[in-house]
């Protein structure tokens, strides 16, 4: 029976699995959290894995690894740990034939043409309700920050296109946008002002923050003492609520977030779908489904013909990460 072993790393967790190739689909059979800061090496937990959680199934040749960061020429240093991962000797060190690095988000692309229903919800249906099996494919994610990739068709399967496409210029479609960008600017110093700056977790704090320092009403608001790192889920939070000030805040940003997403759909023309995920993808589900994130997504001119065209969903479960990076490795040559 063949087997594939996926991570997803990061910073301070690092998830591994063993998935079982079962006809077209992948069964994961064995799977462990690791905290990473207390291995010395990643060499030393993939081992640790390979010889206990997973010693009870057939030892896996290939291996593709989702990380936080920009993967170079096989190789990448983490940030916050002292892991320099290197394909070539990670497959000499825990005896595989073939091992791949992708970016944590880019490897998404791997995965979602073969996401179960449990796993996506759609926003929007393609119109005749299938997509283009043959177009590419793309995804958006806020979190911390705004992640970007595109999946571009090849004869041997999807490619994965890692983007920076959230650190373009932030283009305001409205009054209220145009003075939010010059406020941030002005609040944070900033010369030009990115989309991540904006349509991300920390950006709807911040959206939050004009609202607040803006509004008569502002100063003496329950959220004004809220930390900034909980700002953002305390701002969804007052806005399901009915509080006024949270939910134009919300609403502003769900309207930049649906134009970010519109224009990725433009640049990439992803007639096969546009995924949603990121953090904020499950927790803000019903936001996303409503007018105030599909109308801007829409509302693309000229070109809102073409935009109708592309089906949209969003990603719901939290570790479509190691599965999508179990479906990379099945792709590689052991």
């Amino acid at each position: 029976m063949t087997t594939l072993l996926a991570g997803d790393i990061g910073g301070t967790k690092t998830l591994l699995g063993l998935y079982r190739v079962e006809g077209s689909a992948l069964v994961r059979c064995a799977a462990q959290r690791y905290v990473s800061a207390e291995w010395p090496d990643f060499s030393a937990l993939v081992n640790d894995f390979l010889g206990g959680e997973a010693s009870g199934f057939n030892r896996p040749e290939r291996a593709c690894f989702a990380i936080a960061g920009p993967v170079r020429q096989g190789r990448v240093k983490l940030t916050n740990l002292p892991w320099l991962l290197e394909e070539q000797q990670l497959a000499r060190d825990c005896q595989l034939k073939a091992v791949e690095l992708v970016n944590d988000f880019a490897v998404l692309i791997y995965g979602l043409p073969h996401l179960q229903p449990e796993q996506q919800t759609t926003l929007r249906a393609a119109p005749g309700g299938r997509p283009d099996p043959k177009a590419p494919i793309a995804i958006l994610g806020a979190g911390t920050g705004l992640g970007v990739a595109i999946g571009v068709p090849t004869a041997t399967g999807l490619q994965a296109m890692a983007s920076e496409a959230s650190h373009a210029e932030f283009a305001p479609c409205t009054e209220e946008q145009w003075q939010l960008k010059t406020w941030l600017m002005q609040e944070l110093g900033l010369p030009r002002l990115s989309i991540e700056r904006v349509v991300s977790g920390t950006g709807l704090g911040d959206v939050m923050r004009w609202r607040l320092a803006s509004h008569p009403d502002g100063r003496n608001h329950a959220l004004m003492a809220t930390p900034d790192t909980e700002l953002p889920a305390a701002t969804a939070a007052a806005a399901s609520a009915g509080d006024p000030l949270a939910r134009a805040a919300l609403d502003l940003w769900l309207a930049a977030y649906g134009s970010a997403a519109g224009d990725l759909a433009l640049q990439s023309l992803c007639y096969g779908g546009l995924w949603v995920g990121g953090g904020t993808a499950g927790k803000l589900l019903k936001e996303l489904q409503s007018e105030r994130f599909l109308g801007p997504f829409l509302n693309k001119g000229r070109l809102s013909s073409v935009v109708e065209q592309i089906p949209v969903h969003a990603l719901i479960d939290a570790e479509t990460g190691l599965f999508s990076a179990a479906c990379r490795a099945r792709l590689l040559n052991a």
